[in-house]
């Protein structure tokens, strides 16, 4: 016997592909294993990649749930990229974890309206097209969903597409009518609806994702010497004298180095010298001696109750204060001689002590979390927990892609399932793949390599990527300097060189930071190395920041400037939305960030343009060119902007003139003016 076909499906295949295809979702981490991240009032762009057979026309929603169960759908509009993707951008403004869904369909109204377009006024098929219309109008009038006033309009215009009376031009108006259009967009007649699989976006606080962060070394402030020369350290009651200053050039965050006791063996002397001169404080990253280890305070810093004042007093000027976690030990650290198992014995009987050729730290043993993996990973848990519930909220982690990602993934997850408002910073200057694997296990920031990245075509690339193909999951924060880092174009740049990587890490991205000294260019290095001679790792340091300002030697009413714009315009607080320009100059950086009013917190929208001269050694003159599209001015409109820095305005148009003088004034921070 012939063998019969099948019967013809009832429903949908139980395939993969839904009726529509819908791929390449976004927002995503590669792998599909961890969430994507935002922070609250975040601008996340939806996207995804929809079409379907033939040249019938589709539309795309995502559907957000928020973490309180509030449900709204959002329309995503063709790129016109040529690779049928769809977009969308929605403000996420609760803290918690989204699901989200994509659905795609068959937008009947706009397929019919396409070709009764074109067909009625060819006069083609026009009473064909016409039924098919009125029909259309008959389903969505039947839709109770849908107000009664515009179930009534629809009915009227079904009406008139079948009136004989009406000739087919004006008919035309009713399939041209953008009434009926705006309709149809906003409640759309769809078919083949393919619903896809639910998805999370996990949506932290703000200061995960935008923040100005200033570190010290608490030690030193409020340090001075006795007329024997011997130094009496400063203490967490005198390091809080420096709070109104730094709360007062704009910051967010103060950032303290590893704040435990120091221990004694092996301990580095000045500018890393191997042995230690009577006075010498030793590296705070060597931590641990009788006094105790990581839940302990260095006893010259004060006690606890000295800690939880400078807390307080950090609060009561504005500023939250984070602690560096430094998972590593001196050689008289309790746990050496508690947990040998949790650190690298060789065979002649030695603990390893930590390297990263050609640097070499005799003072510190590196940990081994897999010898006693439940033992050290549960210590570690305690010793965060301990810090957590004395207030500190923000980990600067230090070198974490030394220890096992698996174990940054468990602790972050245990860590956040109690306290959620917990951020960790990963200090991990490695390969760009283990960076982004340790953001996307859970890391809420990561420094980067912005600080090498000093000429105009690497900064184009770097802020781009990071604005845009990795946003999904890694957080930069883009520190000018670090008590590790004084790089080349700092030591030889002079002055101007401050300025400018000031400007830049302040307006491209929401969160950067620097280290004390920085507003006083110390740009002297250690010969052979990338950081500062007489390193404070190593010793106290003294520092008269009011007297420097008041000589008008300081970058401080810069440094102060650029957080007062950051501050007052939103545009600045976002990651996603850096658009790179052009210029004639290889020398002449230029970049937006555009805020549209639907997601300013004034209701108005907010657009900065930067333009900078790199070269710290000169005075370039050139063009720039702008897309003005960005902000939704047509090329060739004029606009006026205003210079943040100096108070100058200029009327621009996608393409002017600009001359800047790295000695003088090396940037413009322009706002773009609405027009009234």
């Amino acid at each position: 016997m012939p063998v019969r076909p099948a019967a013809p499906w009832r429903s949908s295949p139980p395939t993969a592909t839904g009726r529509i295809p819908v791929t390449a979702l976004g927002p995503s981490v590669p792998g599909g294993k961890f969430r994507p991240k935002a922070f609250v009032s975040e601008v996340v762009p939806f996207q995804a990649t929809a079409f379907r057979e033939g040249h019938d026309i589709i539309g795309v929603h995502v559907r957000l749930f928020s973490p309180s169960g509030d449900e709204s759908l959002h329309r995503l509009t063709p790129v016109g990229d040529g690779f049928d993707t769809w977009r969308t951008e929605v403000a996420v403004l609760e803290e918690g974890v989204w699901r989200f869904r994509f659905e795609a369909f068959a937008d009947d109204f706009a397929t019919w309206q396409h070709a009764a377009d074109l067909k009625i006024a060819a006069g083609v098929d026009t009473a064909l097209m016409r039924e098919m219309g009125a029909l259309l109008f008959d389903r969505a009038a039947a839709e109770k969903s849908r107000p009664k006033s515009e179930r009534t309009a629809l009915a009227a215009a079904a009406a008139r597409l079948r009136d004989a009376a009406v000739d087919d031009q004006t008919a035309l108006l009713t399939v041209r009518d953008p009434a009926i259009g705006a309709r149809f967009a906003e409640r759309p007649l769809a078919s083949l609806v393919t619903l896809g699989d639910e998805h999370e976006l996990l949506v932290e606080r703000e200061r995960a994702g935008v923040g100005a962060w200033y570190e010290f070394f608490p030690r030193s402030e409020g340090a001075y010497r006795r007329t024997d020369g011997t130094v009496v350290s400063g203490t967490f009651r005198t390091a809080a004298r420096r709070l109104p200053g730094v709360a007062g050039m704009g910051f967010d965050v103060v950032y303290l180095v590893p704040i435990h006791p120091i221990g004694q063996t092996n301990r580095k002397g000045r500018n890393n010298s191997l042995e230690a001169q009577p006075g010498d404080p030793g590296s705070p990253y060597a931590i641990g001696a009788a006094d105790g280890g990581h839940d302990a305070i260095h006893p010259e810093l004060g006690t606890e109750a000295d800690l939880q004042a400078f807390i307080r007093a950090a609060r009561k000027n504005g500023l939250e204060v984070a602690i560096d976690i430094a998972l590593q030990a001196s050689p008289d650290h309790p746990w050496v001689a508690e947990h040998p198992e949790w650190f690298t014995t060789l065979p002649d009987g030695t603990i390893a002590y930590a390297e990263n050729p050609p640097k070499k730290y005799q003072d510190i043993y590196p940990l081994n979390f897999d010898n006693d993996p439940e033992g050290s990973y549960a210590e570690m848990l305690r010793v965060i927990r301990h810090w957590v519930e004395r207030g500190i909220k923000i980990f600067r982690v230090d070198n974490p892609h030394t220890k096992p990602l698996q174990f940054w993934e468990w602790l972050i997850a245990t860590v956040n399932a109690d306290a959620p408002d917990v951020i960790f910073l990963a200090e991990a200057f490695t390969r760009p793949r283990v960076m982004q694997a340790l953001a996307q296990v859970g890391f809420q920031q990561s420094y980067s390599y912005f600080t090498w990245r000093n000429t105009k075509d690497q900064l184009e690339e770097f802020f781009t990527s990071v604005s845009h193909e990795t946003a999904d999951y890694m957080r930069p924060n883009v520190f000018v300097n670090t008590h590790d880092i004084l790089t080349e174009y700092l030591q030889y740049g002079g002055r101007p060189a401050y300025k400018i990587r000031a400007a830049i890490a302040a307006t491209a991205a929401p969160t950067y930071g620097v280290y004390a000294g920085y507003e006083l260019f110390e740009n002297v290095a250690r010969p052979g190395s990338e950081e500062n001679i007489d390193n404070e790792k190593y010793e106290f340091k003294f520092r008269d920041w009011e007297g420097a300002e008041a000589a008008g030697d300081s970058l401080a009413p810069y440094l102060r400037r650029l957080n007062e714009i950051r501050r007052s315009h939103p545009a600045l607080r976002q990651l996603r939305n850096f658009s790179a320009h052009w210029s004639d100059d290889e020398a002449i950086l230029v970049y937006s960030k555009h805020l549209d009013a639907a997601f300013s917190p004034t209701g108005r929208s907010d657009t900065i343009i930067v333009v900078v001269n790199v070269d710290p050694h000169s005075a370039r003159q050139t063009m720039v060119h702008l897309d003005t599209r960005v902000w939704g001015v047509e090329p060739g409109a004029p606009f006026l902007v205003e210079d943040l820095v100096t108070g100058s305005r200029w009327t621009w148009t996608d393409h002017n003139y600009v001359r800047l003088d790295a000695f003088d004034e090396p940037a413009h921070i322009l706002h773009v003016k609405e027009s009234r």
